[in-house]
């Protein structure tokens, strides 16, 4: 989801020496858009084709990101409208380690709902659309973690900015890289940020973005009614997923 803190994650991972940051890269949807408007759609990765296919894809994944990217061994793709093509991701790039950046429910909606995003989130201009779209998103990473168990990791924000250091190893074990000091300095780190959160990556770790849904409680009845069946009811300021 966006808002979830995952430009955060990009420049944690981004300070580590082997690691690149790129942007939010629009070429799996692209891919995606183009296979689904096919008559056999995702069943031509499958057919007699289907290796050519995916090596095609794959070349020009890589040949097409190259001018975000300056050589180093790992680089990130920060896309969050990607989580619905883990499965195609997966299979086009079977060396592809996945991050769920997940965030308390209320806090995501809230936040997603009164950013103004310029472009490529036409879910977040209604508060009742953002609350339905977080349980679609909730439900097709249950089914991820389903059927891929052990590959996607969840990293949650609350933990992140009450925990850092020991979240930070973590995560950079799931990527397979060796802890860096650098990765927990992040906010030191000189690169490009292009999103929302551009000025927040830029401080060290805070925890004042915690519950702040909660100073509009009286304004998003429509939010907290249709993310009800994921809410600790009894205590809407906990942290709940």
């Amino acid at each position: 989801m966006p808002r979830a803190g995952s430009t955060l994650l990009e420049q944690i991972l981004a300070s580590h020496s082997l690691v690149e940051g790129t942007m939010e890269l629009p070429q799996i949807l692209n891919f995606t858009r183009d296979i689904e408007s096919k008559k056999d759609g995702y069943k031509l990765l499958f057919s007699e084709e289907g290796p050519e296919i995916v090596d095609n894809i794959a070349k020009r994944y890589l040949e097409e990101t190259e001018t975000f990217r300056t050589g180093k061994p790992y680089f990130i793709d920060k896309m969050p409208n990607n989580f619905p093509h883990i499965g195609f991701i997966a299979h086009v790039m079977p060396n592809a380690v996945f991050i769920d950046a997940r965030r308390n429910a209320m806090d995501c909606c809230f936040s997603t709902f009164k950013q103004n995003f310029a472009r490529g989130q036409s879910f977040s201009y209604g508060m009742e659309v953002v609350g339905d779209y977080y349980q679609e998103y909730r439900a097709m990473m249950k089914h991820w973690h389903s059927v891929m168990p052990g590959r996607v990791k969840e990293v949650n924000y609350e933990s992140i900015v009450n925990n850092l250091e020991d979240e930070v190893k973590a995560l950079l074990n799931h990527c397979g890289l060796v802890f860096e000091r650098a990765c927990v300095d992040f906010h030191k780190t000189k690169r490009s940020v292009r999103t929302a959160s551009a000025q927040q990556v830029r401080q060290p770790i805070y925890t004042k973005s915690l519950n702040t849904w909660k100073k509009f409680e009286s304004h998003i009845y429509p939010l907290i009614e249709i993310l009800e069946p994921l809410l600790d009811t009894s205590d809407l300021t906990k942290i709940v997923r």
